[in-house]
C-alpha cells in the first residue's frame, strides 16, 4: 500500500514521503497512530500544494538571507579594547560584541549563528562568517583597534 508519511518515520522515510508498506502495516500502525495517510489521489494533490507552499517558503528565507548578508557585507565592525604590552588584549571579543555591533546597526541575528571559533584575543583585522541560512554565509570584517588612554 502506498502511503504519504504525516512525521518522520525511523527506517521508513520523512515527513512528506510518499512509501509502499505492508497494508497490515498501514492499516493497523502508521494510520491510527496518525504517523501516515493513504496516497489517495485527492491525498496527493493535498501534498503537491502543501510542496509547492513549503518551497515558495524556502525560496523567500532565503532571499531574506540573501538581503540581511548584503548588509552586513557593506558593513566594518570597529571594537575599542584595552591592551597590554605585545598588543595583546585585556578581555576578549566574542560573538556577544559582534552581535551587539549588528543590533546596533538594525540587524538582528541569533549570536549562535556567529560563527566564531574562539574569541578574538589580539589586535588585527578579522573575518568572521555568519551563518544565515544553509546556503548563505556573510562574513563581516571585524578591526579591533587598541583602546587609547586618556589621562
Amino acid at each position: 500500500m502506498q502511503v504519504i508519511l504525516k512525521q518522520d518515520v525511523e527506517k521508513l522515510g520523512k515527513r512528506w514521503d510518499q512509501v509502499k508498506v505492508a497494508d497490515g502495516y498501514a492499516r493497523n500502525y502508521l494510520i491510527p497512530k496518525g504517523l501516515a495517510m493513504e496516497a489517495t489521489p485527492q491525498n496527493l494533490m493535498i501534498l503537491k500544494r502543501f510542496q509547492e507552499a513549503e518551497a515558495r517558503k524556502k525560496q523567500k528565507e532565503l532571499e531574506q538571507a540573501e538581503q540581511i548578508a548584503k548588509k552586513i557585507r557593506s558593513l566594518s565592525c570597529v571594537i575599542t579594547r584595552q591592551a597590554g604590552e605585545g598588543d595583546k588584549l585585556f578581555g576578549s571579543v566574542t560573538s556577544i560584541d559582534i552581535a551587539n555591533f549588528l543590533e546596533e546597526n538594525k540587524i538582528q541575528i541569533d549570536r549562535k549563528k556567529i560563527d566564531l571559533e574562539e574569541p578574538i584575543k589580539s589586535l588585527g583585522v578579522f573575518r568572521v562568517p555568519i551563518k544565515l541560512h544553509p546556503e548563505v554565509i556573510a562574513e563581516l570584517k571585524v578591526k579591533v583597534v587598541k583602546e587609547e588612554n586618556q589621562k
